[in-house]
């Protein structure tokens, strides 16, 4: 089963008692050692029910079952668990409602969450115009999987985000539970603490696999080490794949810790490297090793591969932004004529505001590009909403799915009703749904005839669409389909005819009419995969589309990719343009100066040094690295140091190549310049 396997691999594929870890560096193969191990407990005789392999996204999770079926066939991979961290979560939470005393649920995504927040902001009569949801969750979310309590919240001096967010997080909370709902973090934090409270609970899970599988362990978080901690716990046979030099998710909760202290966390531990990268020649990993091995913190590792040579890394030095995006395109146009494609090419950048020069050449040249990171279909607005219909139809105590669409498209019920019917449900303590109910029925004097019919017409689409579903039993290949039934609502509530008139364009109708049929299709198609499963499901499995995920626009091989660093995690490419190395942008500002561009302190910058690692080992073939003498900064041209990460790489294994004209202009305000671009950039961060 290990044929093909270099002997480190070998070794972490036949070493299945105990605890593992397998230091797998970049381009090492360590999905290749997951799925053999996978195959090797299955030839020795391991039930594959009793294997379970995590992982942080449906790709890669889709991935590793992919290849464990070509090693042993379907019915050998299909009693083995292999899923992202969330649906483990979910699975869990799913089999334990009666532990958990809640009969149904829902799954809240981050839009969803953010309606909470803000209907909570409004609540506390605070402005939410003045903070930004987002930050509040995401403080929620760190909190969550600190295990810290909503009352223990702590606040640092006058932060007011820290303010508003303890103010914020128990009324979520209370919000959640009232609407019968779980967020993604519930998914990993409520399992470890029905455990900690539930010793049944947990000996049963514990019992259920007897080898637990983690793939990317650098970016697990608190919460995850104790779901894995649970699981692993009687039989200790826990095997966990990742590199510490590739730990860049710090800033949404990932502990390098988990990682860098496995040996101490887990008793016995072997630790097994691999180090033989299959994807960069030796040029590109020589100054990977010189970057990283700069890192006080980390296993001491060095890749090597047998491409010896390669072409030499090229440190490109150009004037300002503008000869940079120059420089990338032209270099790009060059190589087409050597054989490459488009879609061989990437460009690198720390933050999402070094885009917009190199997408502006990009364009001008028209050269085709796509960016990794746009929108989610069903996260489009439109796609939400019928996704909300659904979910109310099903689950009618779904409140935020009823406060979504009761008034979408427009059908006359106002705030005013809609607190009017709240206040109801409230005094006569019942859901929202029978309130609504009621004032559609002229049983809640307050609301208005206007609001009562819409209400009611409301109530009526929710009914038909209810009936519909249930001729089929609610299944997604039932004998009223569920790509049939959602097709009827969107005919019922005459969204096609809404979207057209508020569009600001036909064309803009268009796409978001395209987006309904991409949805409606999807669905089609997947009852027809999977004719039993029931919609509810569907939904959820949509929902649990990992935050972790990219969607990546377009077809790869006819399109350049921009990408940030972060982003970058996990792809390669023949040709890769790592832009803007330089004190500010990489490291970044907000890393440098964590208090301030006027505060100078100690700054950490390891994660930064493991951000340019990643960016680095990337590249198969080609690699360059530009920065630039100046870049403007409201109008005005700031001079640039060079990354300190440059000076990291021996001079020989660069090929230096300068195309500026004249030196930058120097000034005596050089250094306040410099200050304000720091300043800048921190304040526009958007990666």
């Amino acid at each position: 089963m290990s044929d093909g396997l270099n002997q480190p691999q070998r070794e972490a594929v036949e070493t299945t008692e105990g605890p593992l870890l397998v230091l797998a560096g970049a381009g090492s193969g360590k999905t290749r050692v997951i799925t053999y191990r996978v195959a090797e407990l299955l030839r020795r005789g391991v039930d594959g029910h009793a294997i379970l392999a995590v992982s942080f996204t449906n790709k890669a999770a889709n991935e590793m079952r992919e290849r464990v079926i070509r090693l042993v066939g379907h019915k050998a991979a299909d009693q083995v668990t292999m899923c992202t961290f969330h649906a483990l979560g979910l699975m869990i939470l799913k089999a334990e409602r009666e532990a958990l005393g809640m009969r149904s649920f829902t799954i809240y995504d981050q839009a969803d969450q953010l309606g909470v927040v803000r209907e909570l902001l409004r609540a506390i009569k605070v402005d939410d115009r003045r903070f930004d949801p987002k930050a509040i969750l995401h403080r929620i979310s760190l909190a969550k999987n600190k295990f810290i309590a909503p009352g223990k919240l702590e606040v640092r001096g006058a932060d007011d985000y820290d303010m508003i967010t303890a103010e914020v997080y128990p009324r979520y909370e209370a919000a959640m539970r009232a609407y019968h709902a779980f967020d993604f973090d519930d998914l990993i934090v409520r399992p470890v603490t029905l455990f900690a409270e539930n010793p049944l609970a947990r000996a049963r899970w514990a019992a259920r696999y007897k080898y637990v599988l983690v793939d990317e362990y650098q970016d697990t978080n608190a919460a995850q080490l104790e779901l894995v901690r649970a699981l692993s716990a009687p039989h200790g046979n826990l095997c966990v794949v990742g590199d510490d030099d590739q730990s860049i998710y710090a800033w949404r909760g990932a502990v390098a810790a988990n990682i860098l202290d496995f040996g101490k966390q887990f008793r016995g531990a072997r630790v097994i490297k691999l180090e033989e990268n299959y994807r960069s020649t030796m040029a590109i990993l020589e100054v990977a090793n010189a970057v990283i091995s700069r890192n006080a913190q980390r296993y001491g590792k060095t890749l090597f591969s047998r491409q010896a040579g390669g072409d030499p890394v090229e440190l490109v030095i150009v004037r300002d932004s503008e000869a940079e995006a120059k420089f990338v395109c032209d270099e790009i146009e060059a190589l087409r004529g050597r054989g490459f494609g488009y879609g061989d090419f990437a460009v690198l950048y720390r933050a999402n505001i070094q885009a917009g020069v190199i997408e502006e050449a990009l364009v001008s040249r028209r050269l085709p590009y796509r960016m990794i990171g746009g929108q989610k279909l069903f996260e489009r607005k439109e796609v939400k909403d019928v996704i909300a219909y659904l979910r109310a139809a099903l689950n009618p105590v779904d409140e935020l799915a009823l406060r979504r669409v009761v008034n979408y498209p427009a059908r006359g019920v106002g705030d005013g009703s809609l607190e009017h019917c709240a206040a109801y449900a409230k005094e006569r303590r019942v859901p929202l749904h029978v309130a609504l109910r009621a004032a559609a029925e002229g049983r809640v004097e307050a609301v208005q005839p206007r609001a009562r019919a819409g209400l009611a017409e409301f109530i009526s689409v929710l009914d038909r669409t209810r009936a519909r579903l249930d001729a089929g039993g609610a299944a997604v290949g039932g004998r009223a389909e569920s790509a049939e039934v959602a097709r009827g609502l969107v005919e019922d509530i005459k969204l096609i005819d809404d979207l057209r008139a508020g569009a600001v364009s036909p064309a803009a109708a268009q796409r978001r009419i395209d987006s309904l049929e991409a949805f409606i299709g999807g669905l089609a198609a997947y009852q027809a995969r999977e004719p039993t499963t029931k919609l509810s499901t569907y939904l959820e499995r949509l929902m649990l589309a990992s935050s972790f995920d990219t969607e990546e626009d377009g077809e790869p091989g006819q399109q350049i990719t921009l990408t940030t660093l972060h982003a970058a995690k996990g792809l390669e490419y023949p040709v890769v343009f790592l832009v803007g190395m330089e004190e500010g942008l990489l490291p970044h500002a907000r890393t440098l100066y964590p208090q301030g561009p006027d505060v100078v302190g100690e700054a950490d910058v390891s994660e930064e040094r493991r951000l340019a690692y990643v960016g680095v080992t990337r590249a198969r073939t080609r690699l360059f690295l530009t920065r630039a003498l100046l870049r403007k900064k409201q109008q005005k041209e700031v001079p640039r140091t060079p990354s300190r990460f440059l000076g990291d790489i021996p001079v020989e294994l660069l090929k230096t190549r300068d195309l500026t004209t004249a030196p930058p202009p120097s000034a005596p305000e050089e250094l306040a310049a410099e200050r304000a671009m720091l300043a800048g950039l921190m304040a526009a961060f958007d990666d």
